[in-house]
């Protein structure tokens, strides 16, 4: 019974206005090459300064100064706005439904009736 729950609340979140605003603004996002070239770059270079400071030296500033230019062309970019939006507002659905399923649980925990299978 859980389990048939479980995949109907995930099959209605999967139909949620948010959820499909998320999957639309990630594949726009993934269309576009630059942006996805620069946030790759950023990675890349967070990799990096995790080694060196694991190694116990700092970043250089150069890479510090690409860092920052990638992070301003990304944030410029419209596509990387509404991606970062979408993803804010179905993190607040998510949230929403994590709090009613613990309100659920703390009222299942102290109903007498038990109602499995």
């Amino acid at each position: 019974m859980l389990n048939d729950k479980a995949v109907e609340l995930g099959r209605m979140i999967g139909q949620s206005a948010e959820y499909q605003a998320v999957k639309r603004a990630n594949e726009a996002l993934n269309g576009d090459r630059d942006v996805v070239a620069a946030l790759q770059r950023m990675e890349q270079l967070r990799l990096e300064a995790q080694e060196m400071l694991a190694a116990g030296n700092n970043p250089t500033p150069e890479m510090e100064q690409e860092l920052d230019q990638l992070l301003q062309k990304v944030q410029a970019n419209d596509l990387y706005q509404r991606f970062i939006s979408a993803n804010e507002n179905f993190d607040k659905v998510m949230h929403q439904i994590n709090q009613w399923m613990l309100d659920g649980i703390k009222k299942g925990a102290t109903s007498s009736i038990i109602t499995l299978g």
